[in-house]
């Protein structure tokens, strides 16, 4: 048969609607295709057992509605015998389709129906049409945000005085992306490379998941401020002057910065927080205290910075991050705040029992 004329004859014998049948034969074609194209070197990583996920379009093969109890859905697999019931999950997620459905600058589109470990669910893909953000001019405090392999750490300047900094530590992505470069360096030396590409996904998902965990704090902590401004370190080509060896490289060259930037800097216009870089020379090796201001890689070790000028101690991402915020506040041609003391650092990480907010020193950083 030719590979032209499977689709049709799937779509004409198929007892569903239409508009599904497109999208399951569609699917299952493209994975056959990897098959074929697999079939040379190992067996195919996307191989499964159970059923594919039913995509459906919004209206046409699923819909939903708002109601006082929830929101209902009513999936339409085959004509006149719909699956209906009421969604579950999350606080969070049932809020955010709720908006969606209400609001005319959220738009819903496609979703998957499937069953993961035993759980039966839908994925319903909304999409914010329009968000209006704030003018950076306008802002009148401005956070500084320096993205590190394990945690990040921001500061919240005003021209007059710091106003509060906090460090969010994330070590199970650090920790979760080792495991499955130990698991895929022990299968290369065995030469078993089948499963290359499946753990490569499960990472990818897992750090995907992670990361907009993490943003979301990150936005949540921003907003309790008045009129917001995010400030990044612009580190496009920051591979390009790294070299601290093999191990370090790859450790280094593979983190998701830009990642975690784009879903806090999106998570942010969604609330109308404007987002803005600066240059990243030297924010983590020099003193953020005004009058002192030494710049020295010394300063430096590990999470511990300590002025080689001054003596000052401080926890070293947040050192960076106030620097981050003060070179934000200058390219907006603000007054910098004269830093003689900075707030006690707090670090926010998650345990079995929830988020733990804790100091991470117990004296004043002076």
């Amino acid at each position: 048969m030719d590979w032209d004329d499977i689709s049709p004859r799937l779509e004409d014998g198929a007892d569903l609607v239409k508009n599904t049948t497109q999208r399951v034969v569609a699917k299952s074609l493209d994975a056959l295709q990897q098959s074929y194209d697999r079939d040379g070197y190992n067996t195919p990583s996307h191989e499964k057992t159970g059923p594919y996920p039913l995509r459906m379009n919004f209206t046409e093969g699923y819909n939903l509605t708002l109601e006082d109890d929830g929101i209902h859905y009513r999936i339409s697999a085959k004509p006149y015998n719909p699956v209906k019931g009421t969604l579950r999950g999350s606080p969070d997620n049932p809020e955010l389709l709720e908006q969606a459905l209400e609001s005319d600058e959220w738009r819903v589109g496609t979703a998957e129906a499937m069953v993961r470990n035993g759980n039966h669910e839908l994925h319903v893909n909304i999409t914010h049409l329009e968000a209006t953000v704030n003018d950076k001019h306008d802002a009148k405090t401005v956070v500084g945000v320096d993205i590190n392999e394990d945690c990040v750490a921001l500061s919240a300047l005003r021209e007059d005085d710091v106003v509060d900094s906090v460090v969010i530590d994330y070590p199970e992505i650090k920790q979760e992306r080792h495991r499955y470069f130990t698991m895929r360096k022990r299968m290369q030396n065995v030469g078993q490379t089948a499963f290359d590409q499946v753990f490569e996904n499960k990472e990818e998902r897992y750090v995907h998941d992670q990361l907009h965990q993490v943003s979301r704090r990150i936005v949540e902590w921003v907003q309790q401020f008045e009129s917001p401004l995010v400030v990044f370190e612009d580190l496009k080509h920051m591979r390009d002057s790294i070299d601290y060896g093999t191990r370090m490289n790859r450790r280094l060259h593979t983190l998701p910065f830009h990642k975690l930037r784009s879903f806090v800097s999106y998570k942010a216009a969604f609330e109308g927080i404007p987002s803005e870089e600066i240059d990243p020379v030297y924010t983590s090796q020099t003193c953020s205290f005004t009058g002192c201001e030494h710049t020295a890689r010394s300063n430096r070790r590990k999470k511990r910075f300590k002025c080689k000028a001054c003596g000052r101690q401080d926890h070293a991402d947040r050192n960076a991050a106030v620097n981050i915020a003060k070179k934000g506040l200058e390219s907006l041609n603000r007054n910098v705040p004269a830093l003689k003391t900075l707030p006690t650092v707090r670090k926010l990480r998650r345990q079995a029992s929830g988020c733990v907010n804790q100091p991470t020193v117990t004296h004043p950083t002076v």
